[in-house]
C-alpha cells in the first residue's frame, strides 16, 4: 500500500469471468487498468504496437490495427514466435501500466491474465484470481468468435493451472452463479479492503 492506496492483482484463467469482476471492480469506484484493452490500444495504426508487429510480422499489419486472428494463427503455428513478441510489446505495456498508476483512487485494479506466469505476484498487495469450473470455462471460450479446439489448449498450455492460481491467491470469486453473486464477491473484497481487514 502506498499514499492510502491498495494496489489488487486480478487474474484468472482465460474463459473464467475475469472482465466481468473487473466491470464490478469498477463499478464500485476503483480504477482498473486491462492489460488486454492496453494491448488492443497499442495496435491501433499509428501507435508504438502497431509499428513493432509490421516489423515482425507484416501480414498481420494490412489494415488500420493489428490483425489478431492472423497475429493468434501465427502464434498458434509458431510457439517459438511468442518471446519476440512479447519482448517487443511489454516494455511498451509496461508504459501505459506506470502511466495508470498516477491514478487517485483508493484501490487500483490491474487486469493482468498472466502474473503467475510471469511470476509478478509480488508487485500488488493483494491477488484475487477468478475461477468456474472446466466445463464453463471451455463452452465459454469455445463460444468466441475464431475461437477453436486447438487455439484454446494451445493458450491453457500457456497458463498455470487454474487450481494452483486458486491456492496463491489471496481472494478467489467463483463466477458459476448469478451475476448479482459474483457481484456481492467483489463487494465483500472491496470492503474488506476499504476497512484495512484485508
Amino acid at each position: 500500500m502506498v499514499d492510502g492506496q491498495t494496489t489488487i492483482g486480478l487474474t484468472g484463467s482465460i474463459g473464467m469471468g475475469k472482465s466481468t469482476v473487473a466491470g464490478f471492480f469498477a463499478d464500485f469506484g476503483c480504477a482498473v487498468w486491462d492489460a488486454d484493452a492496453a494491448v488492443h490500444a497499442l495496435y491501433q495504426k499509428g501507435n508504438a504496437g502497431f509499428d513493432a508487429i509490421r516489423e515482425l510480422l507484416p501480414e498481420a499489419c494490412t489494415g488500420d490495427q493489428v490483425d489478431r486472428a492472423v497475429l493468434s494463427d501465427h502464434i498458434s503455428k509458431n510457439p517459438e514466435f511468442i518471446q519476440p513478441l512479447n519482448a517487443a510489446i511489454h516494455p511498451l505495456v509496461a508504459q501505459s501500466r506506470i502511466a495508470f498508476q498516477a491514478n487517485k483512487a483508493d484501490i487500483l485494479v490491474f487486469d493482468i491474465p498472466l502474473i503467475f506466469e510471469n511470476d509478478n505476484q509480488g508487485q500488488f498487495d493483494l491477488i484475487v484470481v477468478v475461477r468456474a469450473n472446466p466445463v464453463t470455462q471451455k463452452q465459454r471460450v469455445l463460444a468466441r468468435d475464431g475461437m477453436t479446439e486447438e487455439k484454446f489448449q494451445t493458450i491453457l498450455a500457456n497458463q498455470m493451472p487454474s487450481a494452483e492460481k486458486e491456492k496463491r491467491a489471496d481472494f478467489v470469486i467463483d463466477t458459476e452463479g448469478t451475476l448479482e453473486e459474483t457481484r456481492e464477491q467483489v463487494a465483500k473484497i472491496i470492503e474488506q479492503v476499504r476497512r484495512g481487514a484485508a
